[in-house]
């Protein structure tokens, strides 16, 4: 049987990582074999889990947890359509109201019923100062959220937010089961209640997370009734793994998925992404501070060159968060590879080479340490491709690996190779990753990035409900990046996922940064059927 090869290219609509440990036992759950494709169960490997499973504190809030549904979701083309609600919105009040029907009939898996009150709860709790979720800027543009019965749900806004909708995929969680405890520390974190397609049965940290279909899911009892994922930090475990049989479906770097070529039953699932990979420069760093410093390193880096060997062609030079390919992207901000040009912008700064080939400017060499989180061999081969190109124009990068609890603290002066990236909107990559007013806030703005006029176009992006004018302050983010880089954007990798054949309706959608649990070729799981 020939190896099977899908590629998702759906139009881009366009809208902190905590890794488990390798686990070493097998995840099955003794209800059904890994690997036989059949009875029902499904068993996968994935990179990371996340640090909770509560919607209040930021789980899911991108759509498919599983677990939970929102009022909207997207299809397999990035459209909104309704979930919990029973249509899409009714947009009102120049865009600053957003009125939603809510489906009838539905419960969560407890038993107890889904109303009104359920929304409010979620959105009000995750908003209240006291509730630690790293997301909630997200609603920024929020003011209140009232009940109208038990069937409608009214959003006010501050002013004019063209995403709003696009807000609305976060899951709604049960209020009787999670109010009168401890939002930030209480049981609702690792035993949620939700009204989707599976329930979680089990959770062992750093090892895996295990579901049963939901028998009372509004959308029908799907048929893979039993979902395993195995928490698998290293690529190279998860691949052999794979190849033992001990699952069924893992995410890998596309030359390991490679490796899996002419597997009999087997197939390789390529799904477009907004992941882009790039590399902080922190703008309090001795040397990464000077913005010459920034530019020559932009120009020289070979992206196309990345594609080419460390993804194997499965993915696209960055020059941004926004994807080439996006209908928001800025033609003409595009950075070729010129190292020439790259020595030239140091020397004109006062870079000149030292007799060790490394540049030196008023005694400081042009030398700083660059991260990426262990385990992780895409991005030590960004890092390792990188700091190749540096060297080749004077910059001396170190490269090391540690656990995000090692790199944070490092963050504020060393350089680390970053990761992230949303299909929804523009304003979910830009205004976290680049507004001065979160530098630093947690995993946003990671370099430090202040730029004024950067700054208000980002803050007129977002409100405005006129596509042209937040095309255009778009735009103008993305040339003040390329004048003014805060970090060199390296590529955005398509997401590769190798899969025993054994079920129908497998496909994908364009993938967010975060994938692994909810994100992948499982994405609508619940809607898969056994091939006969």
């Amino acid at each position: 049987m020939r190896l099977r090869v899908i590629r998702t290219v759906a139009a881009m609509t366009f809208g902190a990582v905590l890794a488990g440990a390798a686990a070493c036992s097998a995840p099955s759950d003794g209800k059904g074999g890994a690997g036989s494709g059949t009875g029902g169960s499904l068993v996968v490997g994935i990179a990371q889990e996340p640090d909770t499973l509560s919607p209040l504190l930021g789980y899911g809030k991108d759509g498919n947890s599983k677990i939970f549904d929102g009022l909207l979701r997207h299809d397999a083309g990035m459209e909104l359509e309704p979930a919990l609600a029973a249509k899409l919105p009714e947009i009102g009040d120049g865009g600053r109201t957003y009125t939603y029907t809510l489906r009838e009939g539905v419960t969560f898996s407890d038993g107890t019923p889904f109303d009104a009150e359920d929304v409010v709860f979620t959105y009000e709790t995750i908003l209240d100062e006291g509730t630690n979720n790293p997301s909630k800027g997200e609603l920024d543009a929020l003011d209140s959220v009232t009940a109208e019965g038990g069937d409608t749900v009214v959003f006010r806004l501050k002013y004019p937010y063209a995403a709003f909708a696009e807000r609305t995929v976060l899951p709604i969680a049960s209020k009787e089961a999670a109010a009168g405890q401890d939002v930030n520390t209480g049981p609702y974190n690792t035993e949620p209640v939700g009204t989707g397609p599976y329930v979680l049965t089990g959770w062992s940290r750093g090892e895996k997370l295990t579901f049963q279909a939901n028998p009372g899911y509004w959308g029908g009892v799907p048929e893979v009734e039993r979902l395993t994922m195995a928490v698998i930090k290293d690529d190279d475990v998860r691949a052999t793994r794979l190849r033992s049989g001990d699952l069924d479906a893992a995410v890998l770097p596309p030359a390991l998925a490679g490796t899996f070529a002419g597997d009999d039953g087997r197939r390789v699932i390529r799904a477009r992404t907004a992941d882009f990979r790039a590399v902080t420069l922190p703008t309090a760093g001795p040397v990464t501070g000077d913005r010459a410093v920034r530019r020559a390193l932009d120009t020289a880096v070979d992206r196309q060159a990345i594609v080419d060997s460390v993804l194997d062609g499965a993915g696209r030079a960055a020059y941004g968060p926004v994807p080439t390919g996006s209908p928001w992207f800025a033609k003409g901000t595009e950075r070729g590879h010129d190292p020439d040009k790259a020595k030239e912008i140091l020397e004109d700064a006062g870079w000149k080479a030292g007799e060790d080939g490394v540049r030196r400017r008023d005694g400081r060499r042009a030398a700083f340490t660059l991260w990426y989180p262990s385990g992780d061999r895409l991005r030590q081969e960004h890092a390792l491709a990188y700091a190749a190109d540096a060297e080749e124009i004077g910059i001396d990068i170190t490269v090391e690996s540690g656990t995000w609890e090692v790199i944070e603290p490092r963050m504020k002066d060393d350089a680390v190779l970053s990761g992230g990236g949303s299909p929804a909107d523009p304003d979910f990559d830009l205004y976290p990753l680049l507004h001065s007013s979160l530098a630093l806030d947690g995993f946003n703005n990671m370099a430090a990035y202040d730029n004024p006029e950067a700054d208000r176009a980002l803050e007129e992006g977002r409100r405005t409900n006129d596509r042209a004018a937040r095309a255009e302050a778009y735009a103008t983010v993305q040339r003040e990046l390329a004048e003014n880089p805060g970090y060199t954007f390296l590529t955005h990798i398509d997401h590769v996922y190798v899969m025993d054949d054994a079920w129908r309706g497998v496909t994908t959608q364009v993938e967010p940064h975060d994938h692994g649990l909810g994100t992948g070729p499982w994405w609508n799981v619940e809607d898969w059927r056994p091939r006969k």
